[in-house]
This record gives structure tokens, C-alpha cells and sequence, in this order.
């Protein structure tokens, strides 16, 4: 089967796009695309003397209604009763925004089979308050977290009056004292007093904290197969601390991030409380316990693939997971085993043992690999989780023309840091991981070396729907022997989807003797990319990778590849195609790259 990321030569006489002639078309086609196209529509309806927020209401409640233009026809008598009721509505839309003697003019003018309504608006001085008083009252108002946002309340004396931002900080006043317990807390008074003259208006609020209240007992129903202990560590808050929301949509994620459960209901009986305790009812719906899952895909990285994964996910009725996924692809082939001990008081928290098989055929390389991991995870906070662990592992392989095998007992500290918005399309965010390990002779192994890892992902949302999203992966190998005595699954290598686009799989490294690449003990790669968003569910981008594997950083020799991509995204993660071609060197050729998935 020929390689996908094979290259297209040019080696016929017809004429071609160079690479800034092809970044330049797609550049066109990119920005036309983000072209929106309007229809001429039967009426339309035009607004002047407002703008920004004020503008876009009027446009709002200026909308016509469903029925007056039918199959292209605008009714006439409708149209221009909907005239005479547009002063009045767009007077109505301003009076949040402070104008509350605004003077409009609306006409209809005819422009053949078409209609335009012009709405003139003079909106006039708006209304400016005179005194703002905001106070509390009750037990929790001495709360310094209610009295920071009632010192920061955002409308004062001399202020235009503006009802969202009053509106909104109401909001944030009662929720931020439910958040902090008191589930009572609503305002005794409320007023916006406009003066007759239209021109002047005071504000008064009160909030009454009312009691504050705490976590009761929590009754955990619906999964008799699982221990209370197990289930309880799904639990974000103990009884007798202070009752939060928050904490409950936190716990609420737990039971649902699980997998065990496909419904979950948590209920606070404020109205059974005692003492100010509220207990808390969670009515779990367990999902299936086992599960199997085929999949088959395919990525220019590893070629088409086929996998099978199984899971139990409550071996010995005690809430462990028991994991085993078969991987068969044309470069690569594996059976990963893994049994999952869960923390007794970390949802978060695990003891892992894992068994690895793999086989790794590609061009630069063939590797076979038996390892046995023991992993000890322990959450640090949301996204947060370090990692100890050692792994014992023997590799044979053939990498250039050395044929060799290793025995490695490698002992290791891993830290990530996960803050993405959201796991298949992310619109924010960032993620970066930390990896030291190492090994020596003293321990069993046939060699000795220290390696540091970082990888690091950052995802900025920019204005006109575009997105900028930036990678970048280091890695050094200190105390080490000779490169021969690495074997490859330690070395390292650049080309392919997730490095230096432009380049085949591991294609780029440091060379022997005779020319074949052989990895390094060093690496540095980055990547930036422009996206636009399309439509609901698609993407293009232009990119610009960089990075290569070396022996030492006083010789580095960055390999560049730059391209395009289109990425279409679903509800189980994106697929991306891209379109690749190397920069600085000699025989240009381009690469496709496929993906399924969102990479970090």
C-alpha cells in the first residue's frame, strides 16, 4: 500500500505553483470563503442616530414578523401597520440603555417590488442617577466577599442609568451569596426611580443574607453493585461544611466523568433542613459495566488501523477498572493491558499497572518492546495530575545498521497541567507537560542516562472568528552513553502530523555512517497556526512548523515545513487534512497529513 505521505515531484515540464504562489491562492480562497453573503431581502429596515449595543436592540426588536413577507411578497397594510407600532417599539428598546425621551421617526419608502423602513432616532440626553444605595442587612453582612462586590457595585452618581449592568450586578450579588451559604438571600427592595422629568433616576437596593447554610448528609442511591466508600469519593464537599452550588456541579461531573453511570441526579432538601444542614440526595443510574468498542481509522503517521478496546469497569464489585486495547496498523501493533486501582479518597487519584506489547516497523527504524509499568497518580486541582512511576522494559530492534537489544528499569516523575475549555473543539486554553526519568547500570539496566521532557500547547481565540494555536516540545538526554547503547523508543525523531509537517513519519534526525537516520539525543520543535472558523463545524488554517533531533545544541539545524489545512470537527473530535510543503531545502515536494483528533 503506497505511503500517503509520499511525496508529489516535480519532475514533468509543466508549469507549477511555488510555495508563496500556493500560500497566496489559498489565502484568497480563505478570505473569500470568510466572506458572508447576503441575499437582498424583500424589506429592509435601517436604523440611524443609535450605535453599538443600543443600535443592535432596536435592530432586534425591529424584527419583522413571521408571515409579512411570504414567498417573497411583502402585505403591504401589514407592512405599514408594522411602521406605525416601530416608534414605540425602538422608544422601548432604548430605555435600558438610559434614554427615556427619545424621539423616532419612522417612514416606509417603496424601491420597486422591495421596501425600505427608515427608523431615525433621536435619542436625546440620557437619564444620569442621582443616588445610588446598595446595603445589606442580615447575618452574613459582614461577609467580605459580598461587601468587595457591593463596594464595587458598577453604577454610581453622575452614571448614565444602564439596566443590563444593573440587572447583572444584581445577579452576581445573590449568587455569590448562595455560593457562600446563605440560600435565602434575595433583596427586600429593589427600586429604579425615573423622575418625571425623565432626566434623573436613583437607585436602592437591599440584601437580605438571610441564614447561612451547610452540607447534611449525603444518601447515595441506585448502585447497589458499588461499595458506599467508593462512591463517596465521587464526593466534593463533607457534612458540616458551608453548602455550595459549585460543589455540587463539581460532584455532579465526578459521577458523570466516571463512565459508570449514564444518569445522575443530585436533589438539596433545603425544605427537610435542620439546623441550617441541608441533605443532599444523589439517584445514580448505572451504565453498562463492561463495554467493547472496534474502531478503525486512519493516519499517514502508523497507515489505516484497526483497534478493539474492552473495559471492566467494576472488577470484584469494588470500583477498579480492569482495560485492554488492541491496536493493528500498518507500522504499528500493540496489545496494551492496564487494571486501574482507584484512591479510596481522590477521584482524581489511581494506581495503575500496565502491560505494553508493541511492534514499530517504519523506515527509520523497527522496534519490538515488552514493558510493565507502575504508575501512582495523585491530583494536584482541576487538570492537575503528577505522576511517579517505573518502568521495566526490554526492546529489540534494528535502527540503521545497528541491531541490538536493551534492558531498562526506568524510574520516573510526570506533571501535567490540562486547561482547555473543552476536549474536542476547544476554543481557549492551554496544556503542558513535564517529564524527568532515568536509568543506570546499578539498576539493571544496560545502560545509563537522564532525560527531561516538556511539551507544551496554547490555544489563543482572536477576533473575526480566528484562532491562533502554538506547540512546542523540547527534550535533552544527560549522562548518557553512547547514542548505540539508546535504543530508539528512548531516541528521538521529527517529521510527520505532530512535529515538522512537510517531512515523512521520523524521517528527520541526526545520520550514520551511511546516510540512514539513526535519532538524538536532543530535540526542540514548534509549530504555530492561524485558524478561521467556517461555517458551524468546519476550519481552515495556515501553519508554519519548525524542529529537528540533534546530538548537541551547539550544532543545531532546524528543519521548516509550512502548508495549509482544513479540519472539519464532530462530536468525538476533528478530522484534519493537511496539505504541507518543506521550506529551505532543495527538492520541494508536498506532504499530506491526516489526523483524527484534536492534537496538543
Amino acid at each position: 500500500m503506497p505511503d500517503f505521505t509520499s511525496r508529489y515531484a516535480y519532475d514533468h515540464a509543466e508549469p507549477h505553483l511555488g510555495a508563496a504562489q500556493t500560500v497566496l491562492a489559498f489565502l484568497m480562497l480563505w478570505l473569500g470563503l470568510a466572506l458572508p453573503l447576503h441575499a437582498a431581502e424583500p424589506v429592509e429596515i435601517v436604523v440611524t442616530g443609535v450605535e453599538d449595543a443600543a443600535l443592535k436592540n432596536v435592530q432586534e426588536t425591529l424584527a419583522l414578523p413571521a408571515g409579512l413577507v411570504r414567498e417573497g411578497t411583502v402585505d403591504r397594510l401589514w407592512l405599514d401597520r408594522f411602521a406605525r407600532q416601530a416608534g414605540d417599539k425602538a422608544r422601548t428598546a432604548l430605555e435600558p440603555f438610559g434614554y427615556y425621551h427619545a424621539l423616532v421617526t419612522v417612514t416606509v419608502e417603496p424601491d420597486g417590488e422591495r421596501y425600505r423602513l427608515l427608523v431615525t432616532v433621536a435619542p436625546g440626553e440620557p437619564v444620569r442617577l442621582t443616588g445610588v444605595t446598595v446595603t445589606m442587612v442580615g447575618p452574613g453582612k459582614e461577609e467580605k466577599g459580598l461587601a468587595r462586590l457591593v463596594a464595587a457595585f458598577p453604577l454610581h452618581k453622575g452614571d448614565v442609568l444602564l439596566h443590563q449592568k444593573y440587572e447583572e450586578a444584581k445577579t452576581a450579588l445573590t449568587a455569590r451569596a448562595r455560593d457562600l451559604g446563605y440560600l435565602d438571600a434575595e433583596f427586600s427592595r429593589h427600586e429604579i426611580r425615573v423622575a418625571p422629568s425623565a432626566t434623573t433616576a436613583t437607585i436602592e437596593l437591599v440584601l437580605d443574607t438571610g441564614e447561612k447554610y451547610y452540607f447534611g448528609a449525603t444518601r447515595i442511591q441506585g448502585a447497589p453493585d458499588y461499595p458506599d466508600s467508593f462512591l463517596r469519593r465521587h464526593l466534593t464537599y463533607a457534612p458540616g461544611e458551608v453548602f455550595s452550588y459549585p460543589h455540587l456541579g463539581e460532584t455532579q461531573r465526578n459521577f458523570t466523568n466516571s463512565e459508570r453511570f449514564k444518569e445522575v441526579v443530585i436533589t438539596p432538601e433545603k425544605q427537610d433542613a435542620e439546623a441550617h444542614r441541608v441533605p443532599i440526595a444523589v439517584q445514580l443510574t448505572p451504565g453498562p459495566r463492561i463495554s467493547v468498542r472496534p474502531g478503525i481509522g486512519y493516519g499517514t503517521d502508523t497507515g489505516a488501523r484497526f483497534t478493539v478496546r474492552y473495559r471492566d469497569l467494576n472488577m470484584f464489585h469494588q470500583g477498579h477498572e480492569l482495560y485492554s486495547q488492541l491496536y493493528v496498523a500498518e507500522r504499528l501493533q500493540g496489545l496494551v493491558t492496564g487494571y486501574v486501582l482507584p484512591s479510596p479518597t481522590d477521584v482524581r487519584s489511581s494506581t495503575t499497572l500496565q502491560l505494553n506489547l508493541q511492534q514499530e516497523n517504519i523506515t527509520t527504524y523497527f522496534s519490538r518492546i515488552v514493558a510493565l509499568e507502575l504508575d501512582r497518580n495523585r491530583s494536584f486541582g482541576p487538570g492537575k495530575l503528577g505522576t511517579a512511576y517505573i518502568k521495566a522494559q526490554y526492546e529489540d530492534y534494528t535502527v540503521g545498521a545497528q541491531k541490538s537489544s536493551a534492558r531498562l528499569l526506568l524510574p520516573g516523575l510526570r506533571f501535567s497541567d490540562d486547561r482547555y475549555d473543552n476536549p474536542v473543539r476547544p476554543r481557549r486554553g492551554f496544556r503542558y507537560t513535564l517529564d524527568l526519568h532515568g536509568t543506570h547500570q546499578l539498576l539493571g539496566s544496560d545502560t545509563k542516562l537522564v532525560q527531561i521532557l516538556a511539551a507544551g500547547s496554547y490555544l489563543l481565540p482572536l477576533p473575526w472568528r480566528l484562532s491562533l494555536h502554538m506547540r512546542a516540545n523540547a527534550g535533552a538526554t544527560l549522562l548518557n552513553d553512547p547514542l548505540t547503547d539508546i535504543p530508539p523508543s528512548l531516541r528521538f525523531f521529527t517529521g510527520g502530523d505532530q512535529s515538522v509537517r512537510g517531512y515523512s513519519y521520523k524521517s528527520l534526525g541526526p545520520r550514520d555512517a551511511t546516510g540512514k537516520v539513526v535519532g538524538g539525543k536532543q530535540l526542540l520543535t514548534s509549530s504555530m497556526e492561524l485558524e478561521r472558523a467556517l461555517f458551524k463545524d468546519w476550519g481552515v488554517s495556515l501553519f508554519y512548523d519548525a524542529g529537528n533531533a540533534f546530538n548537541n545544541f551547539s550544532a543545531i539545524k532546524l528543519f521548516q515545513g509550512a502548508g495549509v489545512g482544513l479540519h472539519y470537527y464532530t462530536s468525538v473530535g476533528a478530522l484534519n487534512l493537511s496539505v504541507a510543503q518543506p521550506l529551505g531545502v532543495e527538492k520541494q515536494a508536498l506532504h499530506f497529513h491526516f489526523t483524527v483528533g484534536f492534537e496538543l
